[in-house]
């Protein structure tokens, strides 16, 4: 797998219920205020330990557009059809291509939560993947971040071992980590 194939991917990606697109400054707003209001559930999210401005996800929103033009990432917004609101980010990243495998992760507004829509979303971002010829994600969590395992439990994705101290959480401590994966079909 080359990085030329993730300039192939989609901008746009529709399910029943929602709209997935790459980042545009548009988005920023939604994207600040959503990250604003999950705040409690962003712990070990290095950049949700403190408060974020519309300057902080404009920028935050143009790198990620750059990352997915040069073909690096992939890069969703997710937006619920019926209304247009903000429900989360998806980002596939530490790609590796020789290998065929990369990292999931996923943020979502707290007040949209318990709907499956990021669920719905997640799994359309990962079927995408298989699509565009990965043969593996993987997810990685903090040992103690109970809604991000359960999370990746609902996936389907398989728990694939503990892998103890191996790097620092958002408060520069050594942390356990749990990896996840699904392979491709």
């Amino acid at each position: 797998m080359l990085p030329i194939d993730l300039k192939t991917a989609p901008n746009t990606l529709h399910t029943d219920r929602l709209r997935l697109e790459t980042p545009r400054p548009e988005h920023a707003e939604a994207f600040a205020d959503g990250v604003a209001a999950s705040m409690p559930g962003l712990a070990y999210v290095a950049w949700g330990l403190r408060p974020r401005n519309i300057e902080w996800a404009l920028r935050f929103c143009e790198d990620d557009a750059l990352s997915v033009a040069a073909g690096e990432d992939l890069v969703f917004h997710v937006f619920e059809v019926s209304d247009g609101g903000w429900v989360g980010r998806i980002d596939v990243h530490t790609i590796a291509f020789a290998d065929a495998r990369g990292e999931i992760g996923y943020v979502g507004d707290l007040r949209r939560a318990g709907r499956g829509l990021m669920r719905e979303a997640t799994l359309a971002v990962i079927d995408l993947c298989f699509r565009l010829g990965f043969e593996r994600i993987e997810a990685m969590s903090d040992a103690r971040n109970a809604r991000a395992l359960h999370f990746a439990d609902r996936l389907g994705m398989a728990r694939e071992g503990l892998l103890r101290r191996h790097e620092r959480d958002c408060h520069g401590e050594l942390c356990d980590m749990v990896l996840y994966a699904v392979l491709r079909p």
